[in-house]
């Protein structure tokens, strides 16, 4: 997700200075961190605002506080949520194993939003996938996925253009790219926002139109060439979604 770091309240920049740092194994696991004036003084910030950023951190399962000690780093530091590439699938999952149940498998000219995000020239033909991500329950999420013109894969990853129509229909596009992808760098661009579900998407999720949601849009490159960009909608009741808030 991305905020320019100007938008951030301090608290949240010095969180991620003190998890980056953590991550890049200046503070590795199992160590204790230095007193909170000392912590303060090396950071440049006050203690108050440290106070807070460490609640946060620990919060968030990066520290422990021991008894005597003082915070020490956890072993096992969580990586971070929907900043990874990673199918929504997966991320919601949370030890109970969801599934992808395709609504529409076709072909569709650009719309506004894949003009924007694929960079898709007027007259192009874009695979699109409609899904629903399922478990037990009712439906977690509704996923809407383009893939960029035949063309451009082409070119920017062949690999991917070919498995795309040989893929099974119980995969979500995201899941099809990440495995034809072995050994190919990806990058990604994502961004949260609230809403409404709407009559049409409440009806294909099974909830009524004025349901509060949460709208996911992520745009997937190799290189400078955006590869897939996608919609994903999960309404209230769905698993939590794993992020870095800023």
């Amino acid at each position: 997700m991305a905020v320019s770091r100007q938008q951030r309240r301090p608290v949240v920049v010095l969180y991620e200075r003190i998890a980056d740092a953590i991550r890049e194994g200046v503070y590795p696991p199992g160590s204790t961190l230095p007193s909170e004036p000392r912590l303060a003084t090396e950071l440049g910030v006050g203690r108050p605002a440290l106070r807070e950023a460490l609640l946060l951190l620990q919060e968030d399962g990066l520290l422990s506080v021991r008894r005597g000690v003082g915070r020490t780093v956890n072993d096992r530091v969580r990586k971070r949520g929907y900043e990874r590439i990673q199918p929504l699938e997966e991320v919601l999952s949370q030890g109970s194993p969801l599934t992808v149940r395709p609504l529409l498998r076709t072909v569709e000219e650009p719309t506004d939003f894949t003009t924007q995000h694929l960079l898709a020239p007027a007259g192009a033909e874009l695979r699109f996938w409609e899904s629903l991500v399922t478990g037990d329950g009712p439906a977690a999420a509704l996923s809407h996925e383009w893939a960029a013109p035949e063309e451009t894969l082409a070119t920017a990853h062949p690999t991917f253009a070919a498995a795309l129509p040989a893929a099974g229909p119980a995969a979500s596009m995201l899941s099809v790219l990440i495995t034809a992808s072995s050994g190919l760098p990806l990058a990604a661009r994502s961004s949260v926002s609230a809403t409404l579900l709407g009559r049409r998407r409440g009806e294909q999720l099974g909830r009524a139109a004025d349901t509060p949601a949460v709208l996911i849009t992520q745009v997937v490159r190799v290189g400078d060439t955006p590869v897939l960009a996608a919609k994903h909608m999960l309404p209230t009741g769905a698993p939590g979604l794993p992020v870095l808030s800023h």
